[in-house]
């Protein structure tokens, strides 16, 4: 079966044969000791810090259709080599198209984007609620925002209920959390410690998004709830809204209230915090071992891993913009 692999300074990759050879280099030239994976087992690669590679490389993981996405030093996305789109059909794009260009369509998908993730925020509410933490204002206040969602009938007006949710919603991130506060939501760059690991986790739930929706027939340049821009796979935004608080969020509280990572585990500038190297590998690790959790799925009798679901929502989507079943968003049932 086929995974996902973290890089961090991944310093030179090369072939020899099926297997992708890394030799990390530290900032003094000084070689590491190499590390080899068999390329029959990997789907993505996420790179985390300066990687050299030649042409001849990346053709053969074009071949091997391995994506590889990579972050800056400060924890930023900065992009994604992605294979060649084999499974782009001229049908799906022009009806992904056209769903984009017709206001109502448009605004019907985005409702629902909104609707899943509302949806899974109250889930992580009324879970740690019912686990001793006083969240009832922080619940009502949103499902009060969304019983609104559907009356919106501009982007725009729907983007506002949106914000608001979230900004409630990271409001009781200070009340789940027993030894951290998030003070309001801080990015680009993040000013403590707990808006440091939102921004990480969201990135990596977007890369993850990416990489799913790549194995399908859409485009992941068009997009129904945030307008499509140059240089940017916005349908992995879109996806990624339903996903965040139960892939990322439900890690963040698992990694802080467990003490997994701790107040050591930043770096404290001026005008900055972010994760040390141990830290970002401690949450990598928590965060893939939630995708290859299981759940019983209801509608196809069998158990599939969270990272799965990600694939069957793009499978849904397609569906829908094929005018061939509804879309439905994904909702946390347990």
């Amino acid at each position: 079966m086929k995974k996902s692999y973290y890089l961090f300074n991944p310093g030179r990759m090369s072939r020899k044969d099926n297997t992708l050879k890394f030799v990390p280099v530290d900032e003094n030239g000084t070689e590491g000791q190499p590390k080899y994976i068999p390329v029959e087992g990997v789907s993505d690669l996420f790179c985390f810090g300066a990687l050299d590679a030649n042409s001849a490389l990346y053709n053969f993981l074009g071949k091997q259709q391995i994506a590889v996405h990579f972050f800056d030093y400060y924890e930023h996305y900065t992009g994604s080599f992605l294979p060649k789109e084999y499974l782009l059909a001229g049908k799906m794009q022009i009806e992904q198209t056209k769903q984009y260009l017709t206001k109502k369509k448009r605004l019907v998908i985005a409702q629902k984007f909104i609707e899943g993730a509302a949806f899974n925020i109250l889930k992580n509410l009324k879970y740690y609620q019912s686990r001793g933490k006083e969240l009832s204002a922080y619940i009502d206040t949103i499902e009060s925002f969304s019983s609104n969602l559907f009356q919106t009938q501009e982007i725009d007006e729907l983007m506002g209920i949106e914000g608001n949710i979230r900004q409630v919603y990271y409001d009781a991130f200070d009340v789940i959390l027993n030894d951290f506060a998030m003070n309001g939501r801080s990015k680009q760059p993040p000013k403590n410690e707990v808006n440091a690991l939102v921004s990480f986790g969201n990135m990596m739930c977007y890369s993850l998004c990416l990489g799913q929706i790549y194995h399908t027939q859409l485009n992941p340049t068009i997009s129904y709830l945030h307008e499509p821009g140059y240089r940017r796979f916005s349908l992995a935004l879109d996806l990624a809204e339903i996903f965040k608080p139960i892939l990322v969020d439900r890690v963040i509280f698992r990694v802080l209230n467990k003490k997994e990572i701790q107040a050591k585990d930043f770096d404290i500038n001026t005008n900055s915090v972010m994760l040390k190297d141990a830290a970002r590998k401690t949450f990598v690790r928590a965060f893939e071992e939630r995708l290859n959790e299981t759940i019983k799925h209801r509608s196809l009798g069998r158990s599939v891993s969270y990272k799965h679901l990600v694939k069957l929502e793009c499978y849904k989507l397609t569906k829908h913009i094929l005018n061939i079943e509804e879309y439905k968003p994904f909702k946390a049932w347990w």
